[in-house]
């Protein structure tokens, strides 16, 4: 169905979303500090807010099938991003970045993810509007990145958060970089000599992984909605609470342990309704002489919708039920030993021999 919005509300809704995204930069760099659990609940509840505005909004001028085309880009696109940040954490730590100044990476990441996702909306869209197979291949891709995610290996987020070492190591053979960092600054001045700071090296590990992101859910959410202008907004959407997201989830991220089978889940439905969308309107002369497969379902916009909530609903659930029954069966050992890990000192204390004691 090709559908069109006003380009009124278009351009209002984009000028409207590049003030806010202005708005929260300058309170970064302005406000740098460690955001409190309460700040970034009030700010993720805002952000959900807005996008649930924005598709109420998108109802009245356009809608339905438009709105819930919104949701389920923005689900979609929102699911993705929260798997992104297993991997930011791991940046952040692998790079020892100082939890002061990790919501100005996180915002660079953003700003880097947006100018990404916007060039490969554009290449898509056009690719897309002449030629239509491409929903082949993207539904394969996306298969594929599904099975991927589902059976991803013991350390998958540590192998992605490593996938960038050698664009590292070769930015650290050409450009000098200071041994720590200074604040947030990029360039500093060590012994009389500018510099690059470690905080050069942070943000392009964080560009690296944000294309590789960017590579799977672009062809994902232009298997819910062919609208370039839906597809951009469902991502500055779930990109704009991220950093507030970041620092709320923080420790429980390791509990959503079966989140990935959720976002598999829904990359395979999405693939398979992208391949069906695709026999639909079939013009390969070697698939059915060229004709359109009229039996090939066209999967709608709001059974698209209750899927991912369902998928992400459940993977959340039962991560959660996991973790607490595990967590009961911890024994006060175990909780020591956990803690020590975090905090990096030992699980038990030797006590000194007692005056009198032989030692055996």
């Amino acid at each position: 169905m090709d559908l069109e919005l006003p380009l009124a509300f278009e351009i209002g809704s984009l000028v409207v979303l590049t003030l806010i995204l202005v708005a929260d930069l300058l309170i970064i760099l302005k406000r740098p500090h460690i955001p409190s659990t309460r700040e970034s609940t009030l700010w993720v509840v805002f952000y959900v807010t807005l996008a649930l505005i924005f598709a109420g909004i998108m109802w009245i001028v356009a809608g339905g099938e438009f709105a819930g085309q919104f949701v389920a880009g923005w689900l979609t696109e929102y699911s993705l991003s929260i798997d992104n940040l297993f991997v930011f954490v791991l940046i952040m730590s692998q790079f020892s970045v100082p939890r002061r100044y990790q919501q100005e990476v996180l915002m660079v990441g953003i700003i880097i993810a947006l100018l990404l996702r916007g060039a490969f909306i554009l290449v898509g869209s056009t690719v897309i509007e002449n030629f239509s197979p491409i929903f082949y291949v993207f539904g394969a891709f996306l298969v594929y990145t599904a099975i991927r995610q589902a059976f991803p290996g013991d350390d998958a987020h540590d192998d992605e958060a490593k996938r960038e070492n050698f664009i590292v190591r070769l930015i650290r053979r050409t450009v000098n970089i200071s041994d720590d960092y200074d604040g947030a600054k990029v360039r500093t001045v060590v012994n009389g000599k500018k510099m690059f700071t470690p905080m050069i090296i942070v943000f392009v590990a964080i560009g690296v992984t944000d294309l590789l992101f960017a590579i799977d859910s672009i062809p994902a959410i232009f298997g819910i909605t062919t609208s370039p202008f839906i597809v951009f907004t469902a991502n500055i959407f779930a990109l704009m609470g991220l950093r507030q997201l970041y620092f709320l989830l923080g420790d429980l991220l390791d509990r959503l342990r079966y989140l990935h089978y959720g976002i598999a889940f829904i990359l395979a439905f999405i693939g398979v309704k992208l391949v069906l969308h695709a026999m639909h309107v079939n013009e390969l002369p070697f698939i059915n002489g060229g004709e359109h497969i009229e039996w090939a379902p066209e999967i709608s916009t709001w059974v698209s919708l209750a899927v991912i909530v369902l998928s992400m609903a459940v993977a959340t659930i039962a991560s959660l039920i996991a973790s607490s029954r595990e967590k009961s069966q911890e024994t006060p050992v175990d909780a020591a030993a956990a803690v020590a890990d975090e905090k990096g000192t030992p699980a038990t204390v030797e006590h000194p021999p007692a005056p009198g004691d032989t030692p055996r």
